[in-house]
């Protein structure tokens, strides 16, 4: 991408250096500026709120597993203990009843279940009896239709709390946190409340101890009677179908309260049990009953109305949608890991081929070195503190060029540093500023050569850029070519960041894109046209703020070849902000996307363009737009499984990716023969200089559905870029000093 500027600030505006806004267009300015942070901020916040919800409702959060073992008994008294499964402790009241005889109350715990407990009602319903399930909080969330049929279908819903924590560990503050949430559940999923209340891992009435007795009192001062069970299936230890049958039947035709679950795991042998053991004992006379209905008493569950109901409602709204939305992520996550590693496979494969094509002793491009002359496009926009350098490196060239700086309206002088060298073969053109596009459509018109090199007014070459630039051209089917471009103020971190991105992603890209034929993008930087072919797409065009990228793939559709030269060095000065790089990314991103929509006919069309259209723009679109796009999921997901478990898995995983990422980064460094010291900041570029590439994209996306319209931004150059790594000591010896030499 090109890093010049394609217009300059409009006049007024700060900055532009003709004059400076109002103190009330200041203001304004200031308080818009937020709103580029705004949205990604809080589209990750709802993001990561969601995966909070659901990890709540799955109690992966604030879940407590501990489970107390026995105790002494000596503070529960003993009518408590003698006593029935039914025990009332509301208003001081300290009693037990049992249920009447021939009467069963059977109890599901845990549920509901999407699996189970739709097959253990279809049973009740066949036998026309009734029952109560103890349902948490999280299940319910989960599964509101189920509570909701239980209910229509007369059977009554007790609560088990929400995360099923033993309460004799919790505090009072989080026992009433428990039951309020297990009835906000039911509210919402069945518009009822609910009296009755079973503690997780409780058993009879004689298993009460001194740590689960006061946890009895004090939900019996929040209204609840509590519930457990004097007959136990043990149908969660699956002992086989008839050993359920025979525990879960009382002796000598008493009542009981029949222990049982729909949920936590298989329960087929539960509902083949049940299917057997319901007609049985009916016809011993028995009678399936709620346990209200079994105490003659009224029932446990009572209707919601107004504000109670609508924030159970919101509740299961919100339950399902993060639901939902966090099952659809999940598959982004795994469609992102494909396209990912098929990326990384793919740029290994056809980037070793390039390599090893392009360096093969015999490899020609054609039957003669190409050596005409050339000429080199310089747009410049107040590039003073560069334009010296830029100028000077092209003076050491190797191949015959002519120099041609257009000066885009510049107001610092740009022209006159240039004039003042007195360089042969050096023009400068002066224009209004108009932007890149027409800069470098001014500088077309004015060049002298049939081959036209173009470079940015920041950049410097290497001697021998120009020379292995045009060679391509000596295959008349090439219209283009990618040079390749360098960072050249890698030594801060930001700038080493950028250094591997240039290498691993850009250049690694291109070699990938050469064999298949659909190079995306000519970078600004460094690139080479063939002028025939520019003038039969129609030069460069403003339509988008990516004028690289929508011409490359003019070219293509035009039919020409576009090809990567690996020995095409330049070196240019990359941003050395995050305020300076979002901008430019910012505009790169957008603008790439202007491309693809621009260029979109090509999926239809035949020949060369269509070619391009069914190869290159869905590659383009997937590795440039929506993986990137999708990427940040799998941070987020990171962060949730290392914060909430399984972290050790987690960690190794993301360490996996990140092996493999550096061995492409390793790969791509050996390619383009860098020193691998930079590599040492990969993992802090994965962790940091990634997510702000992650809100670049977002917030061009944004730009690009709400229909807004992005201006370019000027980059503040420093010139630290002198000249090309040994191109001084080359010029000291081929020019004995003279007036070529670059400053630097």
């Amino acid at each position: 991408m090109s890093s010049t500027s394609r217009r300059g600030p409009a006049p007024g505006t700060p900055g532009d250096g003709h004059g400076t806004a109002p103190p009330r267009d200041r203001g304004a300015r200031r308080r818009r500026l937020p709103m580029r942070f705004l949205l990604p901020v809080l589209i990750l916040v709802a993001v990561i709120a969601m995966l909070m919800l659901r990890g709540y409702v799955h109690s992966e959060i604030l879940a407590d597993h501990r489970v107390r073992p026995e105790a002494a008994t000596d503070k529960v008294p003993q009518k408590i203990l003698d006593g029935g499964p039914v025990i009332d402790t509301r208003s001081g009241r300290t009693t037990s009843l049992g249920v009447p005889d021939h009467r069963l109350v059977l109890t599901f715990d845990d549920g509901p279940d999407p699996t189970w407990t739709p097959k253990v009602l279809d049973v009740l319903r066949a036998n026309h009896a009734h029952a109560v399930f103890f349902v948490t909080g999280t299940m319910a969330s989960r599964y509101p239709d189920l509570v909701e049929r239980m209910v229509k279908e007369g059977h009554e819903v007790g609560l088990h709390t929400f995360n099923h924590p033993d309460l004799s560990y919790q505090s009072k503050s989080r026992i009433d946190w428990e039951l309020s949430q297990n009835q906000l559940a039911l509210e919402g999923a069945a518009g009822i409340r609910s009296s009755l209340f079973r503690p997780p891992y409780s058993s009879f009435a004689d298993a009460m101890d001194d740590r689960s007795w006061p946890v009895t009192q004090y939900v019996g001062t929040r209204g609840y009677i509590t519930v457990v069970n004097n007959t136990d299936s043990e149908d969660w230890r699956k002992p086989g179908v008839d050993e359920i049958i025979r525990r879960a039947t009382p002796e000598g035709g008493k009542g009981a309260i029949v222990l049982m679950h729909d949920s936590g795991g298989d329960r087929h042998q539960t509902v083949q049990a049940l299917a057997e053991f319901l007609p049985r004992l009916q016809a011993e006379g028995y009678e399936f009953q709620n346990l209200t209905e079994a105490l003659d008493a009224p029932s446990a569950n009572t209707p919601v109305t107004g504000l109670d109901l609508w924030k159970g409602k919101a509740w299961i709204f919100l339950v399902q949608a993060s639901e939902r939305i966090t099952d659809v992520l999940v598959v982004g996550i795994a469609v992102i890991g494909v396209l990912v590693f098929t990326r990384f496979g793919t740029m290994l494969l056809l980037s070793a081929l390039h390599a090893r094509r392009v360096r093969r002793r015999d490899f020609r491009w054609g039957a003669e070195p190409v050596t005409e002359p050339v000429s080199v496009l310089v747009p410049a926009y107040n590039e003073a503190k560069c334009i010296e350098n830029t100028v000077r490196s092209l003076m050491a060239s190797e191949h015959p060029v002519e120099v041609l700086v257009i000066d885009d309206g510049s107001s610092d002088g740009t022209a006159r540093i240039v004039e003042d060298l007195h360089l042969p073969n050096v023009r400068v053109v002066r224009q209004l500023n108009a932007g890149k596009p027409a800069a470098l459509n001014r500088g077309l018109a004015n060049a002298s050569h049939d081959i036209v090199v173009m470079m940015d007014g920041d950049t410097v070459f290497e001697p021998a850029t120009v020379r292995e630039l045009v060679q391509p051209f000596a295959d008349p089917k090439v219209g283009a070519v990618a040079g390749n471009a360098k960072v050249g103020n890698r030594d801060s971190l930001i700038g080493a960041w950028q250094h591997i991105e240039y290498v691993m992603g850009f250049n690694l890209d291109r070699r990938m894109y050469d064999l298949l034929r659909c190079m995306p993008t000519i970078p600004g930087a460094v690139g080479a046209f063939r002028r025939t072919a520019l003038e039969r797409v129609g030069g460069m065009s403003d339509d988008t703020l990516a004028e690289d990228t929508d011409i490359t793939m003019a070219l293509h559709r035009d039919g020409w070849r576009v090809v990567y030269a690996e020995n095409a060095r330049a070196w240019t000065e990359a941003p050395e902000s995050v305020q300076q790089l979002w901008s430019q990314r910012y505009r790169w991103c957008y603008g790439t996307m202007q491309a693809i929509w621009k260029h979109r006919g090509a999926l239809v069309e035949r020949g060369p363009s269509g070619r391009f259209g069914r190869i290159g723009l869905p590659l383009v679109s997937l590795f440039m737009v929506l993986a990137p796009l999708l990427a940040p999921l799998i941070d987020v997901f990171l962060l949730y499984g290392v914060v909430f478990g399984p972290t050790q898995k987690t960690i190794v995983a993301w360490l996996g990716v990140l092996a493999v990422q550096a061995v492409c980064a390793a790969y791509a460094f050996r390619l383009d023969k860098e020193r691998m010291i930079h590599l040492v900041s990969l993992p802090l570029q994965q962790i940091l200089y990634r997510q702000l590439m992650y809100v670049v994209l977002l917030q061009s996306w944004i730009t690009a559905l709400t229909g807004g319209r992005l201006r370019w931004q000027k980059l503040r150059r420093t010139g630290v870029v002198g000249a090309a790594p040994g191109a001084v000591a080359q010029q000291r010896v081929s020019h004995g000093g003279n007036e070529r030499r670059p400053v630097g």
